[in-house]
């Protein structure tokens, strides 16, 4: 599993001391992982932020009925907006969040689907 992360981390241009911070993980973290019994949490934060799927960080092999996105495109921006500190809000709604942000990143989603439809009566 160390390796495979490794791998994707040089895949990506971070470094595993980098996602670790960026995780909040404790530094070497991912060092020990073949040492030790991994926390599932953690190895769960790991393949969001890259991406794949904890079987894949665990075995090396992905099921594509398991992929959150099919479309590798879509799934390569969401990866970007997820590395992005000031959009990682859309993939970080904390039960503390204010409702009105929530709401506008609910207003946003839903006027992007009406615009991907084609449908630009804005309800104003």
């Amino acid at each position: 599993m160390k390796e495979r992360i490794k791998s994707l981390c040089k895949e990506h241009g971070i470094s595993m001391n980098k996602l670790e911070e960026t995780l909040g993980f404790g530094k070497g973290y991912i060092s020990k992982l073949g040492n030790t019994t991994p926390n599932t949490a953690k190895i769960k934060l790991i393949a969001d932020y890259f991406n794949v799927s904890v079987d894949y960080l665990m075995t090396g092999e992905e099921n594509e009925s398991e992929k959150y996105y099919l479309n590798e495109e879509t799934a390569k921006v969401a990866q970007e907006i997820f590395e992005n500190k000031e959009l990682r809000t859309l993939f970080d709604v904390q039960k503390d969040m204010d409702p009105d942000d929530l709401r506008a990143l609910h207003n946003m989603a839903l006027a992007l689907k009406r615009k991907e439809r084609g449908d630009f009566d804005t309800g104003c």
